[in-house]
């Protein structure tokens, strides 16, 4: 093995990434110019132009995807639209919702646009109707009708003294809506299929008018007529006029007359004259391109994935911006159409990905796409590279970074080189004699003479490659393979050439990896079989130093294996998954797998030991490399995401483990104020920790104490505005919880009642807060008012029990009693079946407090009788038979011994119904026990 006197790496950490940011919709560029707009599902994500970062994200709490949105021309407000019918004004800057309003429509919105004052906003429904808003007093000013189906087109006249609004919609007309009468004053009919987009003169009276119908149309604004129409011969999806004070005879203006721009399905940019409607120019695309459609092929310009779908004039810098359907946004510098700058804004699956360029400044992808795509680090410009014509499988690199090479599902193999000062890239080379689709690729590794090639064909090929490429673009190097060889019986999944290219491994479904010798003269011979994994083999790596050979497997292993006897040295087990691909780093010591778990683990050979595990991403990573000092890596995965690590130093380790000890003090600190009750001290603390837990611990630890709401608002209002700003955040959180719930109201509470509604607004995100608290804390009132309402029922059933049974309450008013009940009895003359006249309450005597003769027995009127009689199911207490005799006899008896019978006299428990009032006998339904009986 290699010297053990090597640092090992022992983490990764993630340093940027390349996000999908568009997957298609509406896109907008900020009036300054140097931020675009763009949908991506419940998100508008800000790109900045000149770095190609994500500098700022808009998303929905509701997670509803947007269907549209608009940014005022003055660059300030945003407002989006979802599919829940809401309409959100944000400020997109931080990131904030300052307002949220229902749209009225009662279908989504299909388009919006501001007019050039940035107050007025119109929105376009798909229930033909369109609304205008006043953003700065918030109300609707305009509810337009009269167009058929969706609306997906609105744009404001340029020149707000007109204010006029043009809109379009299924039936292929434009109108025209003059908003002082809200009348539609025209519908200009010319086009036969939707209106796409358009364009105005600079002095507001020529308008052109773009549509999929293959046409457009030059409108007269003040004669409302169509002045000429153009056939250009493809679907139409932007049109821009260009402006007359500028020389741009490099694409065709050669006169002053009005031109134009359009982009469409063909995919290309191209200039009309409007007077003449004759093309002045078409753009030419990078000899990198593949070529346009063929004659006779017009019909497939619909379904061409190069087509446009948005074009743009930027008139600060002179630029145009398009749009692609594959989600790429191109940006070209007039006049010459120079690109400027490539955008990918969805790349799909990453096959694979690979460094390229002096000092590792660029990647080079391979997509679930026929393009590659070379992206610069520093600004993620990129550049797309066409010539394949099916999906490019697998990349691999030459030792000096400026060749690469790729192979594709369309059988072939093809050699790409890099300027090394410009950083163009280009197709110098290319091979074609697989029959069936190349999966696997292996560059030779001391100088660019040859590259291996493994197929879905079961074959291995060697190509040999010419010791110089021409300089010229338009030609490219044909290969041929020197030597090809039946290496599996099923598909070859991986070849690696050795760093000696002296030696070939290749790896296949059939569960076996081979070792091959690469000689001079081209032969390729078999040297050994490695065999011992369960499925297929997806990756064949060599040791840059030591005579071994790592294997990665479908059985979620990976193998290192001996040259010289072809014995297993190592296995490696700790992927729930297949392991997809394997390389070596730290000079040979350490391995570097990925895995269709979305993990990537870092292992260390000597100990056999994962000593990190990378959860780098949601779906399988089939791109793993490194650059030749290992201090970085580059990772790809099906889930459409690129990320760059660094190794993390030492001093940062030192610096997370002194950051990690500072926690720990802190927090030992914190349990040490709390056993204090410096509960103010505690509560700074805890919020400069940025642990809404910690918070809401102090939180209830204050409130348990004796005169909690006094010590909870003294320590709140001693608190400095920063530390509120945290707790007001940290209380929405709380009150999404019921069990935290009341602190959270505990706290908002306090800060309610003694802050200024001005201080409490200029807390940075106080609207969204307020706004986010609002829905939980009316589910939380509802739930108590539920439970109040019920334990007050709970209250009403127990004192309608105890009307019930008490006669002598029957005359007081009916009030909510929570007083005990107390042993009532009643007399049942089983012979007359009704109730007795003698009533005994001792329970309610004492209650009331007032003294009565037990001699004198409580009377009942007949109604009184008859109501009790009638209650159904009534339990009732009777006293034993000795003492229903006669009631003077039951009178005198009661007198005599009163404390006894009230705890241990023999009763009968027994139910009354309806039948008692009748005379008929009530049998008992339990007694008590004989032993229980008192003595007469």
């Amino acid at each position: 093995m290699a010297g053990v006197n090597l640092q090992f790496k022992t983490n990764y950490a993630a340093s940027s990434k390349i996000e999908p940011f568009y997957k298609g919709g509406k896109v907008q560029i900020s009036k300054d110019e140097k931020y675009i707009f763009c949908t991506c599902g419940s998100r508008v994500n800000v790109l900045e132009i000149s770095t190609g970062k994500i500098v700022h994200c808009v998303e929905h709490d509701d997670q509803e995807d947007i269907t549209s949105f608009a940014l005022s021309s003055d660059d300030e407000l945003l407002v989006t639209a979802s599919r829940a019918l809401l309409l959100k004004q944000w400020d997109w800057k931080q990131a904030t919702c300052t307002r949220t309003w229902r749209a009225i429509h009662n279908v989504p919105v299909a388009s919006m646009a501001f007019d050039s004052t940035s107050t007025l906003l119109a929105t376009g429904g798909c229930d033909g109707t369109i609304k205008l808003w006043d953003v700065v007093k918030q109300y609707c000013t305009h509810n337009l009708k009269g167009s058929s189906g969706v609306v997906h087109l609105v744009q404001f006249h340029p020149d707000i003294d007109r204010l006029q609004l043009f809109s379009s919609s299924l039936d292929c007309g434009i109108r025209m809506w003059d908003l002082r009468s809200s009348q539609c004053v025209c519908v200009l009919q010319s086009h036969y299929s939707a209106v796409t987009s358009l364009s105005f003169s600079h002095d507001g009276d020529t308008m052109v008018s773009s549509g999929r119908d293959k046409i457009c149309t030059v409108w007269n604004l003040n004669s409302r007529k169509a002045i000429k129409t153009v056939p250009v011969f493809e679907a139409v999806e932007g049109v821009v006029i260009l402006p007359q004070n500028e020389d741009l005879s490099q694409i065709g203006v050669k006169s002053k007359e009005l031109h134009f721009v359009t982009a469409g399905s063909k995919g290309v940019l191209r200039v009309w004259e409007a007077s003449t409607a004759r093309c002045v120019y078409t753009q030419t695309l990078p000899t990198t391109f593949s070529s346009s459609p063929a004659e006779g092929d017009e019909g497939k310009d619909d379904d061409n994935p190069r087509g446009l779908t948005h074009l743009f004039h930027l008139p600060t810098s002179s630029r145009l911006t398009t749009v692609t359907a594959e989600h790429n946004i191109l940006l070209y510098q007039l006049p010459a159409l120079s690109t400027q700058h490539q955008f990918v804004g969805y790349s799909d699956e990453v096959l694979d990905v690979k460094f390229l360029g002096k000092g590792d400044s660029h990647i080079v992808v391979a997509t679930n796409s026929c393009q590659l795509k070379v992206f610069e680090l520093l600004t993620n410009n990129c550049q797309i590279l066409y010539g394949h014509t099916d999906t490019v499988l697998t990349l691999d690199v030459f030792k000096k970074g400026f060749l690469f090479a790729s192979c594709a599902k369309d059988r072939s193999v093809r050699v790409w080189q890099m300027d090394g000062d410009s950083g163009q890239v280009r197709c110098v080379a290319q091979g074609c004699s697989h029959t069936n689709a190349v999966g696997s690729i292996s560059c030779s590794r001391l100088k660019a003479s040859f590259v291996v090639t493994g197929s879905q064909d079961c074959t291995v090929k060697v190509w040999d490659l010419p010791a110089q490429f021409s300089a010229e673009e338009e030609e490219i190097h044909h290969l041929s393979a020197r030597t090809t060889e039946k290496a599996h019986d099923k598909d070859v999944n991986s070849v690696a050439v050795s760093p000696n290219d002296k030696l070939l491994a290749s790896g296949s479904q059939d569960r076996m990896a081979k070792l091959w010798s690469l000689t001079a003269d081209g032969n390729v011979g078999l040297l050994g079989v490695f065999r011992g994994h369960r499925r297929g083999v997806w990756a064949v790596c060599f040791s840059p130093v030591d005579q071994v050979l790592a294997t990665s497997s479908a059985d979620g292993t990976t193998k290192l294996w001996s040259l010289q006897d072809f014995s297993c040295l190592k296995t490696f087990e700790g992927h729930d998954a297949s392991v997809l691909k394997v390389i070596f780093v730290s000079r040979g010591t350490q391995l570097l797998t990925s895995g269709s778990d979305g993990l990537v683990k870092l292992w260390t050979i000597k100990t056999n030991e994962c000593v990190k595990t990378l959860d780098a991403h949601q779906d399988k990573v089939w791109g793993l490399h490194a650059t030749r000092k290992d201090d970085r890596m580059v990772t790809g995965s099906a889930d459409s995401n690129i990320t760059v690590w660094e190794d993390v130093t030492e001093v940062e380790l030192a610096e997370e483990q002194a950051k990690q000890e500072d926690q720990i003090l802190k927090q030992q600190e914190l349990s040490n104020l709390l056993h204090e009750k410096k509960y103010l001290k505690a509560l700074g603390l805890a919020i400069s920790l940025d642990h809404p837990h910690t918070v809401l611990t102090v939180i209830k630890a204050i409130r348990q104490g004796e005169n909690s709401q006094t010590l909870l608002e003294k320590t709140l209002l001693k608190l400095r505005i920063d530390q509120k700003e945290s707790l007001l955040r940290y209380c929405v959180a709380w009150n999404t919880n019921a069990r935290n719930c009341h602190d959270a109201q505990a706290v908002l509470q306090v800060l309610l009642t003694h802050l200024p509604p001005e201080e409490l607004l200029q807390y940075q995100g106080a609207r969204t807060h307020l706004e986010g608290l609002i829905p939980y804390t009316e589910r939380h009132m509802q739930r108590i008012s539920h439970l109040l309402q019920a334990s007050m029922f709970l209250n009403y059933m127990w004192q309608k029990m105890r009307v019930t049974g008490d006669p002598s309450s029957m005359d007081k008013d009916e009030e909510m009693d929570t007083t005990p009940l107390g042993k009532p009895f009643y007399v049942i003359d089983k012979e007359k079946g009704k109730v007795g006249d003698e009533i005994r309450d001792d329970a309610d005597d004492n209650d009331s407090g007032q003294d009565e003769d037990p001699d004198c027995p409580a009377e009942m009127d007949e109604d009184e009788a008859e109501e009790v009689s009638a209650t159904t199911k009534a339990c009732v207490i009777v006293t034993p038979a000795e003492s229903r005799k006669s009631p003077e006899a039951s009178g005198n008896h009661s007198s005599e011994s009163e404390e006894e019978s009230s705890d241990e006299e023999d009763v009968e428990i027994i139910e009354v119904d309806e039948t008692a009032a009748k005379g008929e006998t009530c049998l008992p339904v339990s007694s008590a026990s004989p032993s229980q009986t008192p003595s007469s």
